[in-house]
């Protein structure tokens, strides 16, 4: 009887052991499983963050380029080097462009004609350019005002006679002055350029009221301006071909000296007073290391005599 309460005591001890491993080694394999979760989780939301961090960073950029117009390239312009000067024969051709295809709808009343002699045509061509247009002068002796030819001291002619005719003729819109419209607007030569070449038809989702026309580098992306720049719309007096980037490009051109014709003489002035400091730089060098330093380290020995 003792021997069979032994056996039994000892087939019961082996069974809670292996019971209590079986336990701990579930509850080992229960909290590997609640780590992974936990790591999975963590993943899960991080994942969330981005995405939720790059969908607003796209809308963001997304409103800004549609408040302020997509963000225009940077061209190689040739004349914004330091030792770089104005395309004189792209100027001639860029006024040429102004003439025929912009000075219709936009003015450049800062602009004379005289302005021109030397930097695109000769006296000559000035003069015979301004007896083109009459000019509203006077009064007479009689006190009545009369028509004239143009002079090259007169300005470019306004299209309109005042700001309300403008906008009627353009549908509400206002054309804007073009004399400083390079300096007017942000990166201005970058951006003028791109907004005479950017016309695109609108994409998919975006509808254009009729009487505007979609424009990505306009703010808002639609404008009133129609696209004016069309490969072989003038005839170039030189032969160049008048593509649509070559008339962008010679306009900007154009545009750039009438907002800053001083910019040749400047650098050329700037250049002059380089050399000119340069001198004075090395000469108070030189006497301050063969005459001032002598006269500096010179010393005097008092004798006094009793």
């Amino acid at each position: 009887m003792s021997a069979s309460r032994r056996w039994f005591n000892e087939l019961l001890k082996k069974t809670t052991t292996r019971t209590t491993k079986f336990q701990s080694q579930s509850s080992e394999y229960q909290g590997d499983g609640s780590a992974g979760m936990r790591l999975v989780r963590a993943c899960a939301l991080f994942g969330a963050g981005i995405s939720g961090f790059l969908s607003f960073a796209t809308i963001a950029s997304a409103a800004d380029e549609t408040e302020h117009g997509l963000e225009c390239p940077h061209y190689p312009w040739p004349h914004n080097g330091i030792l770089s000067s104005y395309d004189h024969a792209s100027i001639r051709r860029g006024h040429q462009v102004y003439q025929q295809v912009c000075a219709s709808c936009h003015s450049m009343s800062l602009i004379s004609y005289r302005d021109l002699v030397g930097v695109a045509y000769t006296e000559e061509e000035v003069k015979a350019l301004a007896s083109e247009i009459e000019v509203v002068d006077g009064p007479n002796d009689e006190g009545e005002m009369f028509t004239r030819p143009g002079k090259p001291s007169d300005r470019f002619p306004q299209p309109y006679a005042n700001e309300q005719a403008a906008r009627f003729a353009n549908g509400g819109a206002y054309p804007p002055d073009l004399s400083l419209i390079t300096k007017a607007r942000h990166n201005g030569q970058n951006y003028v350029f791109s907004l005479l070449t950017g016309y695109r038809n609108p994409p998919a989702g975006v509808s254009i009221r009729d009487g505007l026309h979609y424009n990505p580098y306009f703010p808002g992306g639609a404008i009133a301006m129609p696209k004016m720049l069309i490969d072989g719309a003038i005839e170039y007096e030189d032969g160049t071909p008048a593509t649509e980037a070559q008339m962008g490009k010679d306009v900007v051109s154009f545009l750039s000296w009438a907002a800053e014709p001083e910019m040749e003489e400047r650098k050329l002035m700037g250049f002059k007073w380089i050399f000119v400091l340069s001198l004075a730089l090395l000469q108070a060098a030189y006497y301050r290391r063969l005459k001032w330093s002598v006269l500096k380290s010179r010393k005097l020995i008092l004798d006094v005599v009793n």
